[in-house]
């Protein structure tokens, strides 16, 4: 029997961030909507702000805002131009690809629009021209390498270079594995090595 519902858009798909924003925007309404109801519901029955559960909404509202601070950041992103999708997913062939991501470390972040995962090469691509391409690809590949996989982390910023390399790394894709170790994780056993890296990218990311 098939169904007609539609698939949920998840982290690292194209049209995440469009998704992700209606998502939040409802976990943060309901997360201040009840609060906010057991406060007014107190009040108005013993005439008085000054109970227990004032002290109850006051904590209860923190997953809230922590929510609204996530709701926050994501309404700043713009979301992937489903035209340069479109150019990017004509190259990438039977790579590993993540999509629309928002990589945040304490000193700097930064959009990128794609990254392909072949062996132990990890390339990216990013439309944002403020971007430290050279600061994300550093932190990226010392947080990937610290969780065992000896990988190589480049950003580009041109996109015909970028849809260059795609073409190159699918031309040689078995040279670009041939020769890797890999142990399966025993939380993610069903997962390849390719995957696993795709999963801690997406780790630090929005």
């Amino acid at each position: 029997m098939s169904s007609n519902k539609k698939k949920k858009v998840q982290k690292g798909e194209f049209g995440y961030f469009s998704a992700a924003k209606k998502r939040q925007a409802l976990i943060t309404g309901v997360l201040f909507a009840v609060p906010l109801f057991i406060f007014f519901t107190a009040w108005m029955y013993f005439k008085s702000r000054m109970t227990v559960w004032t002290v109850i909404t006051t904590v209860g509202c923190l997953p809230a805002c922590k929510a609204a601070v996530t709701l926050i950041m994501l309404l700043m992103r713009k979301p992937m131009k489903a035209d340069l999708y479109k150019q990017i997913a004509s190259h990438a062939g039977s790579l590993e690809m993540v999509y629309e991501m928002y990589m945040t470390f304490y000193e700097k972040s930064g959009y990128l629009d794609a990254f392909a995962i072949c062996g132990n090469q990890v390339v990216g691509y990013t439309s944002d021209s403020s971007v430290d391409a050279a600061f994300l690809e550093q932190e990226a590949q010392k947080i990937i390498r610290k969780n065992g996989y000896k990988v190589n982390v480049k950003i580009l910023k041109d996109l015909r270079p970028y849809l260059e390399r795609l073409d190159s790394m699918n031309e040689h894709m078995d040279s670009l594995r041939e020769g890797i170790k890999f142990v399966p994780d025993e939380t993610y056993p069903d997962l390849s090595c390719e995957e696993l890296i795709k999963h801690t990218i997406l780790a630090i990311c929005l």
